[in-house]
């Protein structure tokens, strides 16, 4: 597996907010070590009901 691929990877969550706190418990790192890049946001459903589409974000640890 290449560095890159390591450094990079791709979280779901009901909402961003969500999605990022995933990310940073799975990789045991702080908001500030990563850069986070919104792929989609979650898309409610009718009346603002729960989610028809989860929120999906793209992880990147900085360096040090």
């Amino acid at each position: 597996m290449s560095q890159d691929s390591e450094n990079k990877r791709e979280f779901e969550g009901k909402t961003v907010e969500e999605a990022i706190e995933k990310a940073l418990k799975e990789l045991n790192v702080k908001r500030d070590e990563i850069v986070v890049k919104v792929v989609c946001e979650e898309q409610k459903g009718l009346f603002g009901m729960e989610g028809i589409k989860q929120a999906k974000i793209k992880v990147t640890k900085k360096e040090n």
